[in-house]
């Protein structure tokens, strides 16, 4: 190979090495920018549902407030919320049929029987 060829070989080298590293950048930049916004959103609707967590203790206090009264002079039976129970579905089992037997092995030496 001349030293034209190899000089040029090189440099393709070196263009691919650059347009490659230049890709992974981006790709590193682009997945740290998804990130970043990711956070800011959970970070958003943290904020939302603490607030709405605020108003539902607010709300649940008024109502503890105005039952308070009626509470002490009748008893409310406590429901019972309905017991869950979870089965696992059965295994599905698929026979696949080979070529040959367990009977037809006649060599000496191989195998898994003892």
């Amino acid at each position: 190979m001349s030293r034209r060829h190899a000089l040029a070989v090189a440099a393709m080298f070196a263009l691919a090495a650059v347009i490659g590293f230049t890709a992974l950048s981006r790709t590193v930049q682009l997945g740290s920018a998804s990130r970043h916004a990711n956070d800011a959103l959970v970070v958003s609707k943290t904020k939302q549902l603490n607030a709405f967590e605020r108003s539902l203790h607010r709300q649940l206090a008024a109502v503890k407030k105005a039952q308070a009264p009626a509470a002490a002079a009748t008893t409310v039976p406590k429901l019972h919320t309905p017991r869950i129970v979870y089965v696992r579905p059965a295994p599905i089992v698929v026979h696949k049929h080979r070529a040959g037997g367990e009977g037809e092995v006649e060599h000496e030496g191989g195998g898994f029987d003892d």
